[in-house]
Order: C-alpha cells, then structure tokens, then sequence
C-alpha cells in the first residue's frame, strides 16, 4: 500500500473511530422519564413565582420546554397515558384503551395491569398480581434492554400499579409499586423476579413510609397561597373523620378511616415517600454507573389523588405543587452527584390534566354539569327494547362507549348498523350529549382534525365499543366536590413536556407536539429503534438547534 493509500485508510479508520466515540459519549449513562399524574401545564406557569431556582425552574432554564403539548387522543386516563408516552403511540395501537375496560370475550371488565398467571411479591395480596401482558406494543425501555443486548436496566417506580409497570414495559428488571392498607411497602410480581431485593427489603423495613402518618399542613404560610382558592368551600371532598377541607390533616390520626397507609398517596407525602424510593433504587441498582445507557421511570402520583380530591383550585394542589418543586430539585441534586452533570437526561410529562370542579364553575356563571351516567344507561336500555323488542342488546356502558352484545343481535336478526344508528340518534338527543361517532364511521373514514380525531387515535378496533359518545365541556361523571379527567379538551390535553440533560439545549417552543412524540426524540437522542408500534415523530424543534 502506497503512502498515498495509507494516509486515506488512516484518515477515514481515525475519523470513523472519533465519530463513534462522540456519538458513545453523547449518549447519557441514565435517562429518567418522570410523568406527573394530572398535571395541567399551567400549574407550570401558575405556580412559577413560588417554585424555588433548583426544581421545575431548573428543568425550564437549562432544558428545552415544549409549551404547545399534547394528547392527541381520548380517553385521558393514568392507564392511557403512561402507555401512550412510553410507547410512542395511542390506545388505537398499545391497547390500553382505559384503567378499566369492558372484555368482550370475557364479558366482564378487566383492569390494565391485572394478571393472574404471576404470584406477588412482597404481599400476599392480589395488589400484587399486575403486569403489562395487556400492552401490545414495545416501550422505547424495552427497545434499550434490545439495542443494549439486554444490558441497560430499567426500573419503574410509582405509588400506583399502573404508573410503574407500563411505562417499564415487557423487559423491565423489576417496577415496583406501593401497596398500602396496614402493609405500607413496596411491592412487585413474579413477572419480574422471584423476590424481593435486598435494597427493597431495607428500605421496606425502614420505617421510612410510617415516618409520613404526621401532620400535613401547608409548607409555607396560607396566606401566601394567592394562586389558588380559599381554602375552606363546597368544592372539596377532604378525608372521612375530618369535618372540614381545611388545613391542617393530621395524618396519623386519620388513616383509620382512609386507608391505613394508603392516605398517605393522597397527600403530598406521597411524592416524598416516591423520591425516597427512586433514589434508593438508584443506589440498588448502580443505575446511570457504566457507559450502558439505563432507564429509571418515575411516577409521581399523589398529584392525582390530591386533584381528584380536592379539585385543581385548591390549596391543598397549590401546597403539592409546592412540594413536588423540591422533590425534583432533590432528585436532580441527587442525579447531579451520583451520576454526574451531563451524564443523563431527563424527560417530565403528565399522564393527563384536569377540568375546574363543575360546581366550582356553575358557581362562576362558567358552563358545566354532571352526568348521571347510571340512568342514562337504564334509560337507553329501554329505549333499545321499546324500539326492537329485544332485550339485552346492549352489553355494557363504560369508558363513553357503548358495546353491542353480538349474540342476541344474531338471534333477534337485527343488524348493527341498524342498532348503531339507531343508539346514535338516542344518545346525540340527550341535553348533556354533545357528539356522537359509531364504530362503523371510525372503521369508514380517517379523521384528521377535532375531537373525532381525537376518538379515532383512542379506538381499538377490537377492544374499543360500537358507540362513542362525547359530553358537553366540563360536564363529567364525578362527585361534585373534587377534579377528574378523560375528555379531549384543553384542560385534559394540554400537558407539560420538558427535556433535560445530556443531548439537550436550552430553548422552547410554541409549536405543537404531540405525546407519541415523546419516545421517538429519546430514540433518536440515543441513536436505538423506535418502539414497534410508534407513530410519533422525533421533536426537531429541539433536536435539530
């Protein structure tokens, strides 16, 4: 080989080399994808004045914030969400379509994590027999466990089954829950492993989840928290044993009638106790300490519990709010020094936001209601058996969806566009019922645009009802003290997205994206395949500065 030859092969082998090596070094040691259940984007920007410089003000400065973010399906369940923003795709293609859902084969409703086939560990207790066999695509954390042969850990924490094991996926080392009642630890099931380790065990036997049964009053002075209500009102469902929805809660003395140690998820205390567990679970499994990339999946859940209790304008969600602000400068505090600054990356969603309590709204002159969704399903069913002398056509009613029992429409000859049509006209009658869709119309047409889009991205051709119906805004099936959540509008869509890290640069934006954007942008951050089932696209506003 000639010189001339040899400086070309020595150029392009040391240019290859450094190429590799700079992608190898960009690529973070540990990324931390945190979903905060329920959080509206404009607790971002509503609390911002209280949040301290290290927490969500740190994620916003020196991360990238994405301003415009989306659902782009319904419904906005825990269920829903968690698997949309792990694999990259909507209930139309992961399935998990609910929390709950009606089985058409099995003719009972099922729950999105439930298994039978594993033992649990840990407890005794059927909390414990959960897995993600209902999710039917790959999350981009089992797409790392393939890229990496296997040698990049996952581990998922979250106080609740679902908000641990199906943003873990199928190949996970373990995801770990709570399981409270007058157990008060962290559990898992046999789909993982066989027992529990030895840092589970310690942090179990702590005493650490008993230290929380104390007072919960706010963390700064009442009188400071101007951005939300006042604190006591008709709005807020508050805790059996306690007359008022006022501060302060003595815990202790409460958990008798709510739950044992299960009150403490619906306290902020519940996210002290979840970061005191991840950062265990970053010690015990050395997450984040070689040049495999691993996956930690962080579930904050008491936000939910809290919003569901007390509504979206209360101090008591102003108060969590709050504290959670220090639960993530403590984990980045954490990440900083055991990890080290640059070596990770961190993502923060939500699962879904929150409408304002209805009554709140009524209150305000703003339009809102409750459905009755228990005679309504009664007032159908005779409508139904009036119109076709049949009974028993229709199956089941849940989730907005109306499911069609198949046999006796074969028996009685009626067909189901018949029956579709006819459910349809029904239903878009009722005063509180605002659009209607059926199975054939979404099976017919591809919708691009507004709340049938929305219903289309939601509909699983097998598991999903013959009808959809939609509820006037802020009209929900709730008590009419406290927040929930499920529909398409802007108060359940809009979420928080903010990367952080290693790959990242600081910057926002006001385009739109989208929650199946997520895992594709952390694909492409670490250079591995997009989950199977993914429909996103990666986030070039951010990747291509």
């Amino acid at each position: 080989m000639n010189a001339k030859y040899l400086l070309i092969f020595c150029l392009l082998f040391f240019s290859n080399n450094y190429a590799q090596q700079q992608q190898d070094q960009q690529k973070p040691k540990l990324v931390v994808g945190i979903v905060v259940d329920q959080m509206r984007y404009d607790y971002l920007t509503r609390f911002w004045d209280r949040f301290e410089d290290d927490g969500f003000k740190r994620l916003v400065n020196e991360g990238f914030n994405f301003r415009n973010h989306h659902f782009n399906y319904v419904p906005t369940y825990t269920g829903p969400g968690h698997a949309s923003v792990w694999t990259g795709t909507t209930p139309m293609n992961h399935g998990i379509i609910g929390n709950n859902w009606f089985d058409k084969v099995k003719g009972e409703s099922v729950y999105c994590t439930d298994d039978d086939s594993v033992s649990p560990i840990g407890t005794e207790s059927a909390a414990g027999k959960m897995s993600p066999v209902l999710l039917k695509t790959t999350t981009i954390t089992d797409q790392n466990r393939l890229h990496t042969q296997m040698k990049g850990k996952t581990i998922g924490v979250a106080l609740k089954d679902r908000g641990s094991i199906l943003p873990a996926g199928h190949t996970a080392n373990a995801a770990y829950w709570f399981h409270g009642g007058t157990e008060g630890k962290f559990i898992t099931s046999s789909f993982y492993r066989d027992d529990l380790p030895k840092w589970v065990q310690d942090f179990n036997d702590s005493g650490k989840v008993e230290s929380y049964l104390k007072e919960w009053n706010t963390l700064y002075d009442i009188g400071t928290y101007t951005a939300s209500g006042i604190d006591e009102n008709n709005f807020e469902g508050g805790f059996e044993g306690k007359e008022k929805t006022t501060f302060p809660y003595d815990l202790n003395a409460l958990s008798s009638l709510n739950g044992n140690f299960g009150i403490i998820s619906s306290t902020p205390y519940g996210n002290d106790l979840t970061t005191d567990f991840a950062l265990a679970a970053l010690k015990g499994e050395k997450l984040g300490q070689d040049n495999i990339t691993d996956f930690l999946t962080l579930s904050f859940s008491s936000t939910d519990y809290v919003g569901h209790n007390f509504g979206v304008n209360s101090k008591e969600v102003e108060d969590t709010y709050l504290r959670l602000d220090k639960n993530i400068a403590e984990l980045l505090e954490f990440l900083d020094n055991y990890v080290g600054k640059g070596d990770y990356t961190i993502f923060l969603t939500a699962d879904h936001g929150a409408v304002d309590v209805p009554s709140y709204l009524q209150s305000v002159k703003i339009p809102g209601g409750y459905f009755d969704d228990i005679q309504f399903t009664k007032a159908l069913e005779e409508y139904v058996l009036n119109e076709f002398s049949a009974e028993d056509l229709i199956q089941n009613i849940s989730n907005n969806q109306i499911f069609f029992n198949y046999d006796k429409l074969r028996e009685a000859n009626i067909s189901i566009k018949e029956l579709e049509n006819s459910v349809a006209f029904y239903c878009i009658q009722q005063t509180q019922v605002d659009k209607v869709i059926t199975r054939s119309q979404l099976n017919s047409a591809n919708f691009n645009s507004g709340i049938r889009e929305l219903i289309q991205n939601g509909f699983n051709q097998k598991r999903s009802g013959d009808v959809v119906f939609v509820l006037n805004p802020a009209t929900i099936v709730y008590s009419k003290t406290g927040s929930t959540h499920g529909s398409g509008l802007t108060y359940d869509t809009h979420a928080p997205l903010i990367f952080f890290g290693a790959g990242v640069k600081p910057g926002s934006t006001t385009e739109r994206s989208e929650i199946p954007d997520i895992t594709p942008t952390v694909a492409s951050l670490l250079n591995i395949a997009f989950p199977n089932g993914a429909s996103g696209a990666p986030l070039h506003m951010m990747l291509d500065q």
